[in-house]
């Protein structure tokens, strides 16, 4: 169960220190410190269920939701999150991972999301988005000719799964980019 620091101090009030007592069970393991004024009580939540709390606003994207959804063959340990208006990339490491969070720009922070059936209202990037939001961040492709290359063989990506996705969607998305690599694939697309 999510605590936060104002919680924690009211239920233990009867303590004479309970900053202390807060400490302690911190380091007994009773708690889990996501990050500043929030607690874990629940040792095995799943760890991408918090990336919201641990930096708002923010959505799960980039490598993270390109492996959910299982469009990259690599498994992602590292929960990685976009957000708007910070000046350069953050990350967190606490108990239950490391929390990464890259700017993506505001006009298209909103679009594409979901809301899986996780507690805390954690958000993540629809398959389309992760993909647009991935290519946002990468170095452009050197030419038109060149971006396949960075879709299927840099990514990994299999060209089966990238025409699975919902085309329509995938190239209104990227219209909103302004970024080489988004215009490639609108052009291919």
């Amino acid at each position: 169960m999510l605590k936060t620091t104002a919680i924690l101090k009211e239920e233990l009030k009867d303590y004479g220190n309970p900053d202390m007592k807060i400490h302690r069970m911190v380091e007994s393991g009773e708690l889990y410190r996501i990050c500043p004024g929030w607690y874990e009580t629940d040792p095995g939540i799943m760890p991408a269920q918090l990336a919201g709390i641990v930096h708002r606003p923010s959505y799960l994207s980039f490598e993270y939701a390109l492996s959910y959804y299982g469009l990259i063959p690599e498994r992602v340990v590292i929960y990685t999150s976009a957000t708007y208006g910070q000046r350069k990339r953050t990350s967190f490491v606490n108990h239950f991972g490391r929390y990464d969070y890259q700017n993506v720009p505001e006009n298209v922070y909103p679009l594409g999301l979901t809301q899986p059936d996780w507690p805390y209202g954690s958000r993540l990037a629809s398959p389309e988005k992760a993909l647009c939001d991935q290519l946002y961040k990468m170095p452009p492709a050197k030419s038109r000719s060149k971006f396949p290359d960075l879709l299927f063989e840099s990514l990994r990506i299999e060209e089966e799964d990238f025409y699975q996705l919902d085309l329509n969607k995938l190239k209104s998305l990227a219209a909103q980019y302004k970024k080489k690599n988004l215009h490639y694939l609108e052009e291919m697309l």
